[in-house]
């Protein structure tokens, strides 16, 4: 068995899942709660930097991050099946990037939150962070809402992300995204994956 470490509200985690599902690996995979930030924990002895996602291989070494594992999971299941062949590859590529960075600046405010006392928030950085996901949104807005034929790493990223911030920023999003919203009830349609991953606090 390969074994997630992962958290039930991590987006990258998340990502994973949905990608195994779509690989049909789902019953390869044995997922393990994460507690990153105790140091008891034995995800720092799998990923040095202590961060989910990491995949404990059946040899025993760990992949790690969500990039790596979703590629090495398409591999496992014969290739070029959430990553196109040719230059359409990197199109794919830069999807999937533009969506971990929504996900690492939602992330961040988050973060910003929960570690530190109200009175050391600091705005400004908050700001920069919600900035980098409002231009990231617009962009899909305007580029990636057309549903396509064949899903791709890229597509599964962007909806992981929306379901981020559906979860921690009550979708406010949906307010000023019109094709997102009608994008992401398509993708919702046609992977099951997605609603069965789905976490609510």
């Amino acid at each position: 068995m390969l074994v997630l470490r992962s958290s039930p509200a991590s987006p990258f985690g998340r990502k994973v899942k949905i990608a195994a599902s779509l690989l049909g690996l789902t019953d390869r995979l044995q997922i393990v709660a994460t507690d990153t930030m105790s140091p008891e924990d034995s995800i720092r002895q799998q990923n040095p930097l202590g961060k989910i996602p990491a995949l404990v291989l059946e040899n025993g070494e760990a992949l790690y991050d969500s990039r790596v594992i979703v590629e090495y999971l398409d591999f496992l299941a014969g290739g070029g099946r959430l990553f196109p062949a040719g230059e359409a590859r990197f199109t794919a590529l830069r999807e999937q990037a533009l969506s971990d960075g929504i996900m690492d600046a939602a992330l961040l405010q988050v973060y910003e939150g929960r570690f530190r006392p109200e009175e050391r928030h600091e705005p400004k950085w908050v700001d920069h962070q919600a900035g980098k996901v409002e231009r990231g949104l617009a962009y899909a807005e305007a580029h990636l809402s057309t549903p396509a034929a064949d899903l791709h790493i890229g597509h599964v990223a962007l909806a992981c992300a929306l379901g981020y911030l559906d979860l921690r920023f009550a979708g406010r999003w949906r307010e000023t995204h019109p094709k997102l919203v009608a994008w992401l009830a398509d993708f919702e349609a046609r992977v099951p994956a997605f609603a069965k991953t789905k976490v609510t606090a």
